[in-house]
Formats: C-alpha cells, sequence, structure tokens
C-alpha cells in the first residue's frame, strides 16, 4: 500500500466536518459575543476587576487550542515537506520547486496590490482618526534615509535565509529559516541508499502519525475556545468601538473576495476547470479552514482533497499543499498590508512612494515566514510595521478581532494552495507516479 501518512490521516479530522464544525463555531461566536457584552462593565451587571477575571478564565479554551497547534507545527511542516520531497524525483525538483516558490511569490504580490489598492481607494483609518486616531507612542520612528538603507542589506537579508542554526530557528520559531533547512535535508535524504533512507521514512511517517492525534485532540477545543475568545474580547472593549473597526473589517474582507476572485480566473483559465465545480470539491477544507484558522492543522485533508476530488498525483499534492501551507500566504499578506495602512491613515502618517515599495518588500517577505497558525498574522505584523515606521500599539485592538478575520483569511490562504495544485498539475501532471520511481527514493508502505 502507498505511503499516505497525512492523507490518510484526514480521518481524523473528517468527523469534524461531518459535525459541522463550522457552524458550532459560528453558534460559539454569537454566544460568546452576547456573554461579553453581559459582563462589560458598561452594563453595570458586573464589576469591572470581576469581567477581568471572567475575561481570562474565558480566554483560557482558546490559550490552550492555539499553543497545542503551536507545539505540532513545527514537527508537522518539518514530516510532510519530506514527505512530499522524496515523492519527487531530485530533477523534478530542480525545475518544481523553483516555479513553485516564483509562483508562490507572484500570487502574494498580487494580494498586496490588491490590498494597496482597496486601502488607498476606502481609507479605512480616516474614520478612526476622525474619532482622534489611535494613542501617540513613544517609539523610535524609521526615517526615510533608514529605510533607504535597508535597500543595501538586502545581500544580508538573502544570506540570513539560510539559518546557521536550525534549532535556533524552530525555537524561535522562524518558519521560512525552518522550511528552507527541512527543504535541503529533504533533498539530501534523496541521495541516501535505501537502506539508510527508509529508517528516516519510517520514523518521519511516525512523526505525522504522533501530530495529527494532537491536532484532532486540539480542534474539539475550537468552539469553546472561539466562544471564551469572543466573550473576553467584548468584555473589554465594548460593542462602540467593536463595531467602529467594522468598516476595517469590511475592507479585508472584499479584499479576500477579490482574491478569491483572481483565485477562480486562474482554475479557468490555467487549470482548464469549471470554478463553480472547483468551489464544490474544496467546500470540506474551506469549512475547516473557517472553522480552525489554522492552515496547518486542515493539511491532511486538503492533501486528500486534492487527490480524490480534484484528482491531483499525490506527488504533486504532497509537495505542494505542505510548503503552500507555510509560505503561501496570500489571505494573511493582504491582510497585513490592508492593516498597515489602516494604521497609517488612523495615526495620521503619510506613506510616500518608497515607504509603500518597502512596505510591500517586508509584506512578503513577512507573510513568506508567517506560522500557519491562529493569530501568525498578527504576530509578524508588528515587523511589518516597524519598517513602515507606524507604532505598533494599536495592534492590540486588531488582536482583538483577528479570530473573525483570521477565519477568513485561511479560507483565501487553503483555497490559494489548492489553486496552486491545480495550476501545477496542469504543466507537471505527466511525472512519475510514486510507484515508479526509483527505489531507494519510495517510502515505506503505511501499515
Amino acid at each position: 500500500m502507498e505511503f499516505r501518512p497525512l492523507t490518510a490521516l484526514s480521518v481524523h479530522l473528517e468527523s469534524l466536518i461531518k459535525g459541522r464544525l463550522w457552524l458550532q463555531v459560528i453558534v460559539g461566536l454569537l454566544f460568546g459575543a452576547a456573554l461579553g457584552l453581559l459582563l462589560n462593565p458598561s452594563t453595570g451587571l458586573v464589576s469591572e476587576r470581576v469581567g477581568s477575571w471572567l475575561a481570562n478564565w474565558l480566554e483560557l479554551p482558546g490559550q490552550i487550542f492555539m499553543r497545542l497547534i503551536q507545539m505540532v507545527m513545527i514537527p508537522l511542516i518539518f514530516a510532510s515537506i519530506i514527505s512530499g520531497i522524496v515523492s519527487n524525483t531530485s530533477d523534478n525538483l530542480k525545475t518544481f520547486g523553483l516555479r513553485l516558490f516564483l509562483y508562490f511569490v507572484f500570487t502574494t504580490t498580487v494580494a498586496i496590490i490588491i490590498g494597496l489598492s482597496l486601502t488607498l481607494l476606502m481609507k479605512p483609518g480616516e474614520y478612526v482618526l476622525s474619532l482622534g486616531g489611535f494613542p501617540e507612542s513613544n517609539e523610535k520612528q524609521i526615517l526615510p534615509t533608514e529605510q533607504a538603507n535597508l535597500i543595501d542589506n538586502i545581500p544580508m537579508a538573502i544570506s540570513n535565509l539560510i539559518p546557521n542554526n536550525p534549532l535556533e530557528s524552530i525555537l524561535m520559531g522562524e518558519m521560512l529559516g525552518v522550511v528552507i533547512f527541512t527543504i535541503i535535508i529533504g533533498i539530501a535524504i534523496t541521495q541516501l541508499k535505501d537502506v539508510t533512507a527508509q529508517p528516516i521514512i519510517r520514523f518521519t511517517e511516525a512523526i505525522q502519525k504522533i501530530c495529527m492525534i494532537v491536532v484532532s485532540w486540539a480542534m474539539k477545543l475550537v468552539p469553546y475556545a472561539v466562544f471564551g475568545l469572543m466573550g473576553a474580547l467584548l468584555s473589554r472593549i465594548g460593542i462602540g468601538i467593536f463595531l467602529g473597526l467594522g468598516y476595517y473589517m469590511s475592507v479585508v474582507i472584499i479584499g479576500l473576495l477579490i482574491l478569491m476572485s483572481f483565485y477562480l480566473l486562474l482554475v479557468l483559465f490555467v487549470g482548464k476547470k469549471n470554478p463553480f465545480k472547483f468551489l464544490k470539491a474544496i467546500k470540506e477544507p474551506q469549512l475547516l479552514a473557517f472553522s480552525t484558522a489554522s492552515s496547518a492543522a486542515v493539511m491532511p485533508v486538503s492533501m486528500k482533497t486534492a487527490e480524490e476530488n480534484l484528482k491531483i498525483p499525490s506527488n504533486i499534492s504532497d509537495f505542494v499543499i505542505p510548503i503552500g501551507a507555510t509560505i503561501n500566504m496570500d489571505g494573511t499578506a493582504l491582510f497585513q498590508c490592508v492593516t498597515t495602512l489602516f494604521m497609517a491613515q488612523a495615526y495620521g502618517i503619510e506613506l510616500s512612494l518608497i515607504n509603500l515599495i518597502l512596505m510591500t518588500a517586508t509584506v512578503i517577505a513577512a507573510s513568506i515566514g508567517t506560522p500557519a497558525i491562529p493569530g501568525g498574522g498578527v504576530i509578524i505584523l508588528a515587523t511589518v510595521l516597524q519598517s513602515a515606521g507606524i507604532p505598533a500599539d494599536g495592534l492590540i485592538v486588531i488582536i482583538g478581532i483577528d479570530r473573525i478575520l483570521g477565519m477568513f483569511r485561511t479560507v483565501v490562504n487553503v483555497t490559494g494552495d489548492l489553486t496552486a495544485c491545480l495550476v501545477f498539475n496542469r504543466f507537471y501532471g505527466n511525472i512519475k507516479p510514486l510507484d515508479t520511481m526509483d527505489p531507494k527514493l519510495q517510502p515505506l508502505a503505511s501499515t
């Protein structure tokens, strides 16, 4: 039997889809919002101290969920990328890998252009500015001359992509360094003899199984996590500020819809597939992505959908989806771009052309290194703000509503990965399947 660890392990998540996890999340969101409003000090039902104490307990399921996903994210991605690499021939990797990376950079750039254009047109930050803007910050602003000097550091930034200490990258959560290290190790494994490579591949399979069991545990917490996080949010900020950010949220969601339309155009003209049939075929990973807000957690279902519903060869989906879940964060890139401009407008900061160009480059790099976990986009957003000279104080408000936006942008990220599978299947669908490859590159059969 063929070695298909992640696809086989999707059974751990299928029960969540059949149980309508997405509906449970929406119910949890609504009930959490209602409870948060009741606990808000403005209602007078509870004191501020009691409300704060209850909010901390409400956040507990969400914190446990995010930490469980963070705990297994790196080993899961490490094992998945290696299994994808050993499923491809070395000759194929030379062209396939490079073109896949360039494709991801292209779609990320398109996402950023959509975000820039939409935010400059709709100006969501001006509403906050009319209310007084965000609080002033004492942080040091980056001057234009300092920004220009960033260009001189590009060669060093490129060399730093290869981690000199992989363990440090793992401990610091530097996903781009982890991915590059994993790709190098995966390619090296393909050069080993069969007797040496097979124990490593068997160990990789065991890592994937263990990680997916932990992920399946974490997924059971999702409705309670959303309920608690939304309740804690509204118990602290109140409905007034929450509704005031509605315009900003609508800009992000409109941008994501435009980006989704771009994917469907690729599906139609490059993938030669009916966009509506494509959406119907991928509804399961989309619903799970909406429920969990984690691209990494959805990987097994995405890979199974690609193979069974989209008829993508396993050696393409095994390579594209794990890497895509790590570096193809188009929805996150759009979110980071809109949020950066939104905060600049809210602070009354005018960004010049060079500011926008540098910000675009930073967002591309930051989105590639964004962890595929709930809240990952906000974690990296501070880097983007710093590069543009924008105070990060307003992030506390963005963090509060990030869970809602995270569900939408994760759907877009997962759709982007499956679109990439369809596009590359058009050009690489005739490569040798796993069972016709050199035996030393074949993983062991799953038992």
